[in-house]
């Protein structure tokens, strides 16, 4: 597993800027956690620091598991990570609250990355709001989940290819 430290660098996918928002003030982390209700990771807001949202890079862009989703056998995709703005026609961490209501989903959680029928998400249902959140997968459509990391650092040193797996066989 790599180290946060050593990902960081080249969590973004180089040359897009599909879903990027303005750079993040802390004026705008402030408001975020005050309309979201919640602390936002330290990681993650590292992350959004050095852009404000968009697609991960190809060598991080799938998350394993170890019980088979609505969505493959032994993985999760993660091909993008919403940042915090109102960039119109760009889904944000604040576009949650939203969300949630919309697709059914439990609370206190942020949307991190997701299509709608599926959502990964910053999970504050166990630490409350203030505290240090996992991560969780939520399909909307079978109304299941899967605890994916304990907090959003290791979920982010979890990441790899989407191309390390077989993605033949893929559950209905």
């Amino acid at each position: 597993m790599a180290r946060f430290e050593d990902v960081q660098p080249g969590f973004w996918k180089p040359d897009s800027s599909y879903g990027v928002h303005q750079p993040l003030t802390d004026e705008v982390v402030r408001n975020a956690e005050r309309l979201l209700g919640v602390s936002l990771p330290t990681s993650l807001l590292d992350l959004l620091r050095a852009q404000n949202g968009g697609e991960s890079a190809d060598d991080r862009d799938a998350y394993p598991t170890d019980r088979p989703t609505s969505w493959s056998a032994d993985h999760i995709p993660f091909d993008h990570l919403m940042g915090i703005g109102d960039h119109e026609h760009t889904v944000s961490l604040l576009d949650s609250p939203y969300l949630i209501e919309e697709w059914g989903l439990p609370t206190p959680v942020v949307l991190l990355s997701g299509g709608g029928h599926y959502w990964i998400a910053l999970d504050y249902r166990a630490s409350g709001r203030h505290g240090e959140p996992t991560v969780t997968w939520f399909d909307a459509d079978r109304n299941e989940e899967l605890a994916l990391a304990p907090d959003f650092r290791s979920f982010v040193e979890g990441l790899t290819s989407a191309s390390d797996f077989d993605c033949e066989g893929i559950p209905d």
